[in-house]
């Protein structure tokens, strides 16, 4: 979900990755949903992509998904 939101946006993960303040790589486990950021950096990533709390409640339960699995 959260690689299709930024997708839309046109933005390259080397672009998100500039805007939150983080490693491309840091940025490519949050696109694959493998990893829930910094509080800081989860709430600079609602802004750029206009995340609803919906998008938020999926996003996160689906990396918590992942880790238990």
């Amino acid at each position: 979900m959260i690689k299709e939101k930024r997708k839309a946006k046109k933005y390259t993960q080397e672009k998100m990755a500039e805007l939150l303040g983080i490693s491309l790589r840091q940025y490519a486990r949050i696109d694959k949903e493998e990893d829930l950021p910094r509080k800081d950096v989860l709430q600079k990533l609602i802004y750029e992509l206009n995340l609803t709390d919906t998008e938020i409640g999926k996003y996160i339960r689906s990396i918590t998904k992942n880790q238990v699995s």
